[in-house]
């Protein structure tokens, strides 16, 4: 197979990727898969690093329009993300990785604080290294901590994963004639209000010059193939 496009890369999950067909937590399928499919890329050279969601435990914003302060809500929705973190360091170390879990809140007896020239480091060595707790501020979703890691790690691509094969002009769930968008800039993107990562996130890229690819993770070896340069799913990027 050809040389890695892509040497250095974070992956942003949701957590509702880990929940499989279950109704709310974990599925212990699905995370070794997904574990599988990130220790293939880093078994051919890649450097990964990972952002995963809360959302199969619990939605901070959800809870605040229900009544709950939101900074409260979002500071829980922040602890979401470390359980999912340990658990794909869990997933990952069963199957001969190293892994480290880093995050924005203090919580030094179960992972790292993030220090960001420690983060290059860890992967620098071959540790796959997992970003928790978000940007460590209320406000701010997963997606933007993804942007923000991945381009303070100077990272050659950001992933998304979703449950759709890229990013469609109109929902393709509800409207059959949906069309797949292979590639697309920021502007556009932020133009035609297309909701495939929040708008904070998609300006830190655009501004970072920061390719986005949108996949879906459930086809088996996407993430491999979009090292090695497939066009898989849809492309973001900046104006040239």
């Amino acid at each position: 197979m050809s040389e890695l496009l892509y040497r250095r890369v974070l992956l942003k999950l949701s957590g509702e990727a880990l929940m499989g067909e279950e109704d709310y937590g974990i599925d212990p399928k699905v995370l070794t898969r997904i574990a599988r499919e990130v220790m293939e890329a880093h078994d051919a050279g890649a450097e990964v690093a990972l952002v995963i969601g809360g959302g199969n435990i619990f939605r901070g914003a959800g809870l605040a329009a229900g009544g709950m302060d939101r900074v409260t809500g979002d500071h829980m929705g922040m602890l979401a993300t470390v359980i999912n973190a340990l658990a794909m360091q869990d997933a990952l170390e069963k199957l001969g990785g190293k892994c480290r879990v880093m995050s924005a809140i203090k919580i030094n007896d179960v992972c790292e604080d993030y220090i960001r020239r420690r983060a290059v480091r860890h992967l620098e060595k071959g540790r796959i290294t997992i970003f928790a707790a978000g940007t460590g501020n209320p406000f701010f979703t997963t997606d933007s901590g993804a942007a923000l890691r991945a381009i303070e790690i100077n990272a050659d691509l950001l992933l998304k994963a979703t449950k759709v094969d890229g990013v469609y002009d109109k929902d393709p769930k509800q409207h059959p004639d949906a069309v797949k968008l292979d590639e697309l800039t920021y502007e556009e993107v932020i133009a035609r209000n297309l909701q495939v990562m929040d708008t904070a996130a998609f300006a830190l890229c655009r501004d970072a010059r920061l390719p986005l690819r949108v996949f879906d993770m459930a086809q088996p070896g996407a993430l491999l193939r979009i090292l090695h340069g497939e066009k898989i799913g849809t492309l973001v990027r900046a104006r040239n």
